[in-house]
């Protein structure tokens, strides 16, 4: 496996490759690597990649004043052995220094999907995300890009971008990865206690709750629902942040929720902010 530390080396690689008449896939992360990132690899894998590229990048531009940037789990050396065994076949560090020249100016923004649910939460997040994944395109230039369901907003956020912007290339998202207790796989899982872990198993168990009321009654009232899921969340403990339904392909907040919408939910479990969501 190949590891790249400067932006114009790896795109001179990557340009290489691409004219040698390899797929590139590119799978971007921002480290701690968990099961959940090892099935994008996988899934680049799958879809015929001969090139994957590991990004692992923290990204300074996507995180708020009073955010975790510093605190964000760094654990480079198990990244690139995790990589190397689930097939990547290069890996990239690059630094804020060399992603973001001195006097940076430029930013990428996405002014309608962005703007609800973590966007109005953690203003400028998806300008930050929409920046640095942009740069990635044009540094790998790759065929495929591999993003998580997980972070359902960003994926949606990112289709939006590369349509609208004429990216060449293809976005293919994997399924959200969970814990045997369900919990869904995060970085930011590593910030919580045993008892904390216990706590947060309120987000996947609320919204199995609500997938079953939607089984049984087709359609129901958002706001009926939105209750029945909040109080979950909250007896459990934990801070809820938002909890919202939407049209799955447009984002558009709905007043009636049946088969085929998305719940997107975002809740303090202690100090540690998770999020989860579902396809009814």
């Amino acid at each position: 496996m190949k590891k790249f530390f400067d932006p114009i080396k790896l795109q001179k690689w990557s340009n290489e490759q691409r004219l040698a008449g390899k797929k590139i896939a590119l799978v971007p992360t921002m480290g701690a690597l968990h099961d959940g990132h090892i099935s994008l690899i996988k899934a680049a894998k799958k879809k015929g990649a001969d090139e994957i590229i590991v990004s692992i990048f923290v990204n300074p531009v996507q995180f708020g004043p009073n955010e975790d940037y510093d605190a964000y789990p760094r654990t480079e050396k198990e990244d690139a052995k995790k990589c190397s065994e689930a097939g990547a076949t290069a890996i990239f560090f690059p630094t804020p220094q060399n992603m973001y020249l001195e006097n940076h100016s430029v930013y990428v923004n996405e002014e309608i999907l962005s703007s609800g649910f973590c966007g109005a939460k953690r203003p400028g997040h998806f300008r930050g995300v929409c920046t640095v994944v942009a740069k990635l395109f044009n540094i790998t230039h790759p065929h495929i890009a591999v993003f998580g369901q997980k972070d359902f907003q960003q994926a949606a956020v990112i289709c939006q971008m590369v349509r609208d912007l004429n990216f060449d290339t293809k976005i293919i998202i994997a399924p959200i990865v969970r814990e045997k207790s369900g919990l869904a796989m995060s970085s930011r899982n590593n910030y919580l206690s045993p008892e904390e872990r216990e706590k947060a198993l309120c987000l996947s168990k609320s919204l199995q709750c609500a997938k079953t009321i939607i089984a049984e009654k087709k359609e129901i009232s958002w706001k009926s629902l939105k209750t029945k899921i909040s109080a979950i969340i909250e007896k459990a403990g934990l801070k809820v942040d938002y909890v919202e339904a939407a049209n799955a392909k447009t984002l558009t907040p709905l007043m009636k929720v049946k088969k085929g919408d998305v719940i997107l939910l975002a809740a303090f479990c202690g100090k540690t902010r998770l999020i989860d969501n579902a396809i009814m």
